[in-house]
């Protein structure tokens, strides 16, 4: 992963002032991520996050949010996030609710540029009432995650082969690996 804390802080307070708090779980959560990334990949040939992504059952997985967003629950003295998000788990329900413990302000939108600004506005358009179902579903539609095996590594050069890309793989593998 190739961004700040705090810019990592900044998207996650985003997704959770523009999302419906009442979805908005830990795999939701993972899922905005990849949309985020992947968006941004097929219309600018680079990631947002350069988290290195997983194929899993419930859809992609960023490895290192993943990770972070975990030890909110499993480290809470030693996470990073810990003064950005509390998650809160139920017995009755199989959901993790990620809630801010602050609101996005304009000193966290300095972190962000206005592309990637339009790709988590255009993100959470489309799943502000999304439940996690529909979203892992949306993802599971993807060739990112199609054109991989369970527990294998998901290469953004697999962007360009959903129809909605606007650049090429060669582009996104040239892009990805002088940033690398």
């Amino acid at each position: 992963m190739k961004i700040s804390s705090l810019k990592l802080k900044a998207i996650i307070l985003y997704f959770c002032a523009n999302t419906n708090p009442i979805f908005l779980g830990k795999v939701k959560l993972m899922k905005l991520f990849y949309f985020l990334d992947f968006m941004h990949v097929k219309n600018y040939g680079t990631p947002v996050t350069y988290d290195y992504y997983v194929n899993l059952e419930h859809g992609p997985i960023p490895s290192s949010v993943k990770n972070l967003v975990d030890s909110v629950e499993d480290d809470v003295d030693n996470s990073i996030l810990a003064d950005t998000i509390a998650i809160k788990g139920s017995d009755n329900l199989k959901i993790h609710r990620v809630s801010a413990l602050r609101e996005f302000t304009e000193s966290d939108k300095k972190y962000l540029s206005e592309n990637e600004l339009d790709i988590l506005k255009k993100v959470c358009l489309r799943f502000q009432n999304s439940n996690t179902k529909e979203i892992e579903e949306a993802s599971h539609k993807e060739s990112p995650w199609k054109e991989t095996k369970m527990f294998d590594p998901i290469p953004y050069t697999l962007a360009a082969k959903d129809k909605d890309c606007l650049v090429d793989e060669e582009t996104i593998r040239l892009l990805t690996s002088v940033a690398l």
